[in-house]
Order: structure tokens, then C-alpha cells, then sequence
């Protein structure tokens, strides 16, 4: 499967000239000159950025898994530091950081590259911390039925960073634990001691 990269998001497509209308009120509702030269081109721009951050809503991230493979693996799988970028739903805001996933598979295994195709479709939609965090181990417990999975985010909010409260290079870090990471310290202990090499 290609990767989100190659994906745009076909309401925005369909939708461009109304959305570059309401790109160039806004522009006019801040007190912008939309006709000098460095904003002529600005309501196209944004659009076509549109097509490309939000290109997650016309994927199904249990479909960005794809193939799985039967293998009889049953020890800890990680693929760590995941860089995402995504949209803070209560701002537009950015927001970027880190995913991490681990789990122990029970027969079946995904592609390597498949997690981090998950992590972009997740992201890619006005979204929260917290929701890519837990939608990350739910599809993956739904497709793949490890033993258990576990999900660490790490992100930086640029609606904290740079407005609000304005406190650049805070982080902040969620989780989600589904089947043997739930119950098991041990488990937990091993997945955040390797993240850590």
C-alpha cells in the first residue's frame, strides 16, 4: 500500500474554490490586504496543504495494516520513534512529536512499515493526543489480536507552545495498554526500559 503521502483528501479536492473563498475571508476578516503579492496565491496554497494534512479521512487505518503474516513470534515487537504530525482539533493548531508500539503478537505479525502507515492515517485529521494514542492500540488489537500491545505518544502542542499559556518545549506524553500490558509490570517495564536504548 502507498504511503499517506500519496493520498489527498477528496472532499477538500472537491471543495477547493469554496474553501479558497473562505481562506481569502478570513484573510480579509484579520485585516490582511488579500490582493498584495504575497497573498494572491495563499488561498490556493492553504487548500492544497488541506488536501495533504487531512488526507486521513479517506483512509480506513484498519486497511493501512493491510496483510498480516502468520508467524510464531510471540516475544516483544517495537517500532519506536514514529514521527507524526497532526492538527489540534480545539485550535487548528499543530501538533508534532513521537509514537511508540510494542506488542506480542499470537500468530500474526504486520510489516514493520505498516505501524508507522497507521500512526500517519490516525493522525492526519483534526485530532487529540489522547484519541491518536488509544485508535493506534484498538485497531491494532482489533487486526492483528496480540497477546497485548501498548502505545506511547510524545507530543509538543503548538497551541500550548505558542499561544496560551506559551511554554515552548513542553511535552506531552500519553499511553494506552491493551491484553498483557495491562496486567503485567513486568511487560511494561520491558517496552518503556527499550524505548530508552
Amino acid at each position: 500500500m502507498a504511503g499517506m503521502k500519496d493520498y489527498v483528501n477528496s472532499k477538500v479536492s472537491n471543495n477547493r474554490e469554496q474553501i479558497e473563498f473562505h481562506v481569502k475571508e478570513i484573510l480579509k476578516l484579520i485585516g490582511e490586504n488579500v490582493e498584495r503579492e504575497g497573498l494572491l496565491e495563499t488561498p490556493a496554497r492553504v487548500t492544497r496543504m488541506y488536501e495533504e494534512i487531512f488526507a486521513g479521512y479517506d483512509v480506513d487505518p484498519r486497511d493501512v495494516v493491510g496483510v498480516t503474516f502468520d508467524e510464531q513470534h510471540e516475544e516483544l515487537v517495537i517500532v519506536k520513534d514514529i514521527v507524526y504530525y497532526s492538527q489540534c482539533e480545539h485550535h487548528m493548531a499543530p501538533f508534532f512529536g513521537k509514537a511508540h508500539i510494542g506488542y506480542i503478537p499470537s500468530g500474526k505479525i504486520a510489516g514493520l512499515s505498516k505501524l508507522a502507515r497507521l500512526v500517519e492515517a490516525i493522525s492526519r485529521r483534526l485530532q487529540v493526543q489522547e484519541r491518536i494514542t488509544s485508535q493506534i492500540a484498538d485497531i491494532l488489537d482489533e487486526v492483528l489480536k496480540p497477546n497485548g500491545v501498548m502505545v506511547v505518544v510524545e507530543g509538543e502542542h503548538l497551541c500550548m507552545c505558542a499561544r496560551g499559556v506559551k511554554k515552548p518545549g513542553s511535552k506531552t506524553v500519553t499511553s494506552a495498554v491493551r491484553g498483557d500490558f495491562r496486567t503485567s509490570s513486568a511487560l511494561r517495564s520491558e517496552f518503556l526500559s527499550l524505548l530508552k536504548q
